[in-house]
């Protein structure tokens, strides 16, 4: 935030910029055990950079949000990845598993993360550039299971919450 914060001036004055915004399959917002501190943040970060774009898109200024999904990268080696401290017991059953599931997944990544700076290069030559980028199958597979949860959820409800407008006398 606080280097597009310290980007932003120029872009405007130059009437013309594009800020790209790594984010994670996470900030899409499909919820999974034992990530919510993480998931916040990157949500946060979408809605930010939403809100950002219709305010700088009339300077000419784009921005691009990228969810990339699982990339052969450092984020789980032992080195980079910490555990919080057991601190609830009833977490207990499925935090042994869980943490051994994400040591598991280290080196066996799907994604190639030079194809992914590529694609982020092409990204950037577009005119105009995409508002969200979805990189990776992996992350394709994320939101294509959160937009089709979105349309369960609407579908369900859509009789009560169109039923929701005020009643006008006539």
């Amino acid at each position: 935030m606080n280097v597009t914060r310290a980007v932003l001036p120029v872009m405007r004055k130059q009437h013309a910029g594009h800020t790209i915004t790594i984010s994670s399959s996470a900030g899409l917002g499909l919820a999974t055990t034992s990530s919510a501190p993480m998931r916040a943040s990157k949500f946060g970060l979408e809605g930010w950079m939403e809100t950002l774009h219709a305010e700088v898109a009339p300077f000419n200024v784009a921005t691009t949000i990228v969810n990339p999904g699982f990339f052969r990268t450092e984020l789980l080696t032992e080195q980079a990845t910490n555990y919080a401290k057991p601190s609830i017991a009833d977490y207990d059953e499925r935090r042994g598993p869980l943490i051994e599931s994400w040591k598991s997944m280290n080196g066996k990544q799907s994604g190639d993360p030079a194809k992914l700076a590529r694609a982020l290069i092409a990204i950037s030559e577009q005119e105009p550039p995409p508002q969200r980028f979805i990189a990776g199958a992996d992350a394709i597979t994320t939101a294509e299971q959160k937009i089709a949860t979105l349309q369960q959820q609407i579908n369900a409800y859509r009789e009560l919450s169109t039923s929701l407008a005020l009643d006008h006398a006539r």
